[in-house]
């Protein structure tokens, strides 16, 4: 029998049958595994910008990778840069997946609910996670790049941020977000390509608006680079034209606090989540098409009275009712007018 489809297999577990940790011990113990593994997050979020061959690396990670919080973004990306969708042992068990034979688990940062003070608060656990490619399941098959056509009317269809073409932008400009009006103006006649990544970086800039004034298009406009390209890799669209060395320097090559360099990754991964939800909303959505039900209801039922059938209580029966005695009423007042006439007109006997 096979039992890691049943248990997870976790590499150098021992059996700890001796020795127990007092409570203080065990805190101090956890402590320590919490430090040293944001010190391992820290640690990857100052190396992916080091240049831009290295944030490039990690944008591509963030694209395929299935939606992931930037700690887990990071730490999986420092494990495996190949994973593309993970989840814990429960979590696939709840899907009635098990895992392959001797695999082992990445480190991974789970959402865990704790009691304290009579109240549910909201904290994390570090435990272990397995790739979609340690499951035995069907392995997901990689799509074909869609259309351009396609991918442009799953982009501006049902927009949250209005989309307007202008004619007169200036000649160095392909599109901008303007705040004060909450639009995007975007250049009409470009490439395809260059069209969908301009829009892209401009949504980018409006999810980064907080609508309070503070909102600077020169703060915005990194970030918002890097999520064109984030979605542009997601969907198979050329990104031959991005280059990171520039964005890369402005966070000092990774050498600023760690903190603001993960807050920097949380603004590219939250629009570009937010773009790519929307778009495969409206990829997924089937046309709306008038056609026959095969279900209908029928318009009269044996029960209904004739002078129902015949439209006599209805509202529509009765609007046409009136019309015919309108129609009636005048045909009426009209002949009386030309009796009158003929009747003048004629000699007296």
């Amino acid at each position: 029998m096979d039992l890691s489809q049943y248990l997870p297999n976790e590499a150098g577990a021992t059996a700890d049958v001796g020795q127990k940790l007092s409570k203080e011990e065990y805190a101090a113990l956890k402590k320590q595994e919490r430090e040293e593994l944001w010190a391992e997050i820290d640690a990857k979020a100052q190396e992916v910008f080091k240049d831009g061959e290295s944030l490039k690396g990690f944008l591509d990670f963030m694209a395929q990778c299935k939606p992931q919080k930037v700690a887990n973004l990071l730490l999986l990306y420092s494990q495996n840069p190949e994973i593309r969708q993970v989840k814990t042992f429960d979590g696939w068990k709840k899907e009635h997946k098990t895992l392959k034979a001797g695999v082992h688990g990445y480190t991974f940062i789970a959402d865990q609910a704790y009691e304290k003070d009579g109240e549910t608060r909201q904290g994390y656990t570090i435990c272990k996670a397995y790739d979609i490619s340690q499951v035995r399941t069907r392995q997901p098959e990689e799509q074909e790049p869609k259309p351009m056509g396609e991918l442009m009317t799953a982009l501006l269809k049902n927009s949250s941020t209005r989309i307007s073409i202008a004619d007169n932008l200036p000649e160095s400009v392909q599109a901008q977000y303007i705040p004060g009006q909450r639009t995007i103006f975007v250049r009409n006649g470009m490439s395809e390509e260059a069209t969908f990544h301009a829009i892209n970086r401009e949504l980018a800039c409006a999810s980064l608006d907080a609508h309070n004034g503070t909102y600077s298009r020169a703060a915005a406009a990194p970030q918002a680079f890097c999520t064109a390209y984030v979605v542009a890799q997601k969907y198979g669209v050329s990104t031959a034209g991005f280059r990171f060395d520039k964005v890369c320097e402005i966070q000092g090559n990774g050498s600023k606090d760690p903190q603001e360099l993960r807050n920097f990754i949380s603004d590219v991964k939250n629009s570009a989540y937010r773009i790519a939800r929307h778009m495969d909303q409206n990829l997924g959505e089937p046309e709306q098409e008038f056609m026959p039900d095969e279900f209908a209801v029928s318009g009269e039922s044996e029960n209904t009275p004739k002078d129902c059938k015949d439209g006599k209580n209805s509202k529509a029966g009765k609007d046409s009712r009136e019309n015919n005695n309108r129609k009636e009423s005048n045909k009426e007042e009209k002949e009386m007018k030309e009796n009158r006439g003929r009747k003048k007109s004629e000699p007296e006997r």
